[in-house]
């Protein structure tokens, strides 16, 4: 795509970033790469750090339409979506009913368990839990986890009852929903999506005791391995899996499937991401990268996306 296509097509394209999720801080540097990489192609871009005035600046700023660089809540559960769909703007990345579902841990789990695709097992938790009986339906180690948050954060892997107990107050710090899964101690892999193909799939390898909020992005000690080191087959077994883990939860555009295996090495979906990071340590870049796709190039392809929702609305 060259940049005279780019500068035509897109009109002027706001980026929205920031917002008032627990990630904030990483949203402003997905969305200042993104920004950075628009500019560069002479795209007429901004950045916009979302916050309650963000109708109003979009109506005012004669936008055409938006790289939506949001992660978290307000941004990442259809909560945005909705309100660029009220406007009649166009944007980036899936639509409200995949943004939502995505963003609900639970949900997707209870979707794909319905569809017969493989995710660990897990219970509910509440104040009124019986965590004794938890244990004895799972077993320990668990995995403690708010069902609406990203970026692992409010996430514990716990031993004993007494740790679950306190995880779990912990999570609810961050959402009132909170999941108990059995702990996979295998191998854990990702695989970018990017309009309607999965990208070359990254394997993580981190000294902690999970791809915790540290590990993806403040220590230089995780190590990203791609190829994976998987045989072709399995490879392209875990890349139509993603994509069915994809589409089953109705998002599109662009995102990222996180898998993490089992004690016989068999993959479990964890979650979909559909506003993935865009940062120096990102996941999505690097498959992109390893695809043959520079950042702007991938940057530009995810705009491309925003062009399907221009039509229906052109035609009103």
């Amino acid at each position: 795509m060259t940049r005279r296509m780019a500068t035509e097509n897109w009109g002027k394209v706001a980026v929205l970033m920031g917002g008032r999720s627990a990630e904030r801080e990483i949203s402003l540097k997905s969305g200042t790469a993104v920004l950075e990489a628009l500019l560069r192609q002479g795209v007429d871009a901004q950045g916009i750090d979302v916050g309650e005035r963000v109708l109003e600046q979009l109506s005012r700023g004669q936008f055409e339409r938006a790289f939506i660089a949001l992660h978290g809540r307000g941004g990442e559960d259809g909560v945005i979506q909705g309100a660029l769909e009220t406007l009649g703007l166009p944007y980036t990345g899936s639509g409200v009913l995949g943004s939502a579902l995505a963003m609900d841990k639970l949900r997707s789990k209870q979707l794909w368990r319905g569809m017969g695709l493989p995710t660990a097992d897990f219970s509910v938790l509440n104040e009124g839990t019986d965590l004794a009986l938890v244990v004895a339906n799972l077993g320990l180690p668990l995995m403690v986890k708010p069902a609406r948050e990203g970026s692992s954060l409010g996430m514990r892997k716990v031993d004993s009852i007494e740790a679950l107990r306190a995880a779990y107050r912990e999570a609810m710090a961050f959402d009132g929903t909170v999941i108990a899964e059995q702990w996979l101690p295998g191998a854990e892999y990702t695989a970018a999506i990017l309009t309607g193909r999965a990208l070359p799939l990254i394997g993580l390898e981190t000294p902690r005791i999970f791809y915790d909020f540290e590990a993806k992005y403040l220590t230089d000690t995780t190590r990203y391995l791609c190829p994976c080191g998987l045989s072709e087959e399995q490879a392209q077994h875990l890349q139509a899996l993603a994509l069915q883990a994809f589409q089953a939860l109705g998002a599109s555009g662009w995102g990222r499937v996180d898998f993490r295996c089992d004690a016989q090495a068999r993959p479990c979906l964890l979650e979909v991401n559909t506003v993935p990071g865009m940062t120096a340590h990102s996941l999505v870049p690097m498959a992109a990268q390893a695809a043959g796709i520079e950042f702007d190039q991938l940057v530009l392809q995810i705009l491309e996306s925003s062009l399907e929702r221009s039509a229906p609305q052109d035609g009103r």
